[in-house]
């Protein structure tokens, strides 16, 4: 490549960065012309391309492109000091090129419409307000819970494989379409990862591959978590990129479920978020709520901590820092604490929608 070219590529990051800061002064126009526009037939053409794949193409992708980087390094590591504007050149043209592929196919999402906004609910609520959907998610979590074990004291067990939660997964968003029909999930593309050992080690139940919009799971969790997890990375494969905001529309769409094994486990998921918050605001409270619950359900609980538990190692607080710098740096300023904005969606919207 000639260096003239090498030189506009490297610095055409410059002005990307510019217009990402200009476009997140203006998430009316991104939620409508981006996220509501272009992105929908970005998504619904990469999974029509390769979600009927049974691999997950992107983590091939992935092995290619670290393979080629080594590659690429040892053949040119001699150039660092011999010819290092050229070395550098190349380098950054490939960073610029994948920064404007990461934004177009997927991350200008990020600039979004905040979704209480869009929901038109409040974005904060009270510890009261916490309190009493808390007791009504414990009562409605107890219920479905009980349904399917007959006894208050058994974990549920999930009575599908794993692929098949996989695929029973859209039929939550079919549900859920009816009141959002711009939540239609159509065609599928969720897949265990291949690289679901390093994904657990590093703390993470799943991810969106953002180049090929496929959903990956970590094949390793328990099935306990699969419905949630799936719901999650689906919400993000239709454009909620803030993991608050997917975790609230996986929860709904394993609650509007019809399977009762999805309900539990989304039920189960809001109940664990509300709970955490609880415990940070009432923690005297939250003890005598927590007594409340049916044990079973608090061996599901357990049963996904001692499953993270086994896997905990030094690396894991670092991939963890690292992917909470990288939130920030994506337009969610408070990091990975962002989570439990999830809670505030649940209360606001279940106390205009109150639960079945």
């Amino acid at each position: 490549m000639p260096k003239k070219r090498k030189i506009i590529l490297a610095l055409s990051i410059i002005p990307q960065v510019l217009l990402i800061k200009v476009l997140a002064l203006y998430p009316d126009f991104v939620e409508a012309f981006y996220s509501h526009g272009v992105y929908r037939y970005i998504s619904k053409t990469l999974r029509y391309l390769l979600g009927w794949l049974p691999f997950s193409f992107g983590d091939l992708l992935y092995t290619f492109v670290i393979i080629y980087a080594i590659r690429w390094l040892i053949l040119n590591g001699k150039r660092i000091l011999r010819d290092f504007t050229n070395w550098i050149l190349e380098v950054l043209s490939a960073v610029s090129i994948a920064y404007f592929a990461f934004h177009l196919l997927w991350a200008f999402n990020y600039y979004r419409l905040p979704l209480h906004q869009s929901l038109n609910i409040e974005s904060d609520y009270t510890t009261a307000q916490l309190m009493d959907f808390t007791k009504q998610l414990i009562a409605k979590t107890n219920a479905i819970h009980f349904k399917i074990t007959k006894d208050d004291s058994l974990k549920v067990t999930m009575p599908y494989s794993k692929s098949e939660l996989l695929k029973k997964v859209p039929e939550g968003y079919e549900h859920l379409a009816k009141e959002f029909p711009y939540l239609a999930y159509s065609p599928s593309s969720i897949k265990r990862s291949i690289y679901s050992l390093p994904l657990t080690y590093m703390g993470f139940s799943g991810y969106l591959n953002p180049f090929t919009n496929e959903a990956q799971i970590d094949g390793l969790i328990p099935t306990y978590k699969y419905p949630t997890t799936g719901s999650h990375e689906v919400a993000h494969q239709l454009g909620y990129a803030a993991e608050n905001e997917a975790n609230f529309i996986g929860s709904m769409a394993t609650m509007k479920h019809p399977d009762v094994y999805f309900k539990y486990s989304g039920h189960a998921f809001a109940l664990r978020h509300c709970l955490g918050e609880l415990y940070k605001r009432q923690p005297e409270t939250y003890y005598e709520v927590l007594a409340t619950i049916n044990p079973g359900i608090l061996k599901n609980y357990q049963e996904v901590q001692g499953f993270w538990d086994r896997y905990k190692n030094p690396t894991e607080p670092l991939f963890k820092s690292t992917y909470n710098n990288f939130l920030k740096a994506n337009n969610q300023t408070a990091g990975m604490k962002s989570y439990s904005y999830v809670v505030a969606l649940l209360v606001n919207y279940y106390e205009a929608h109150p639960l079945d």
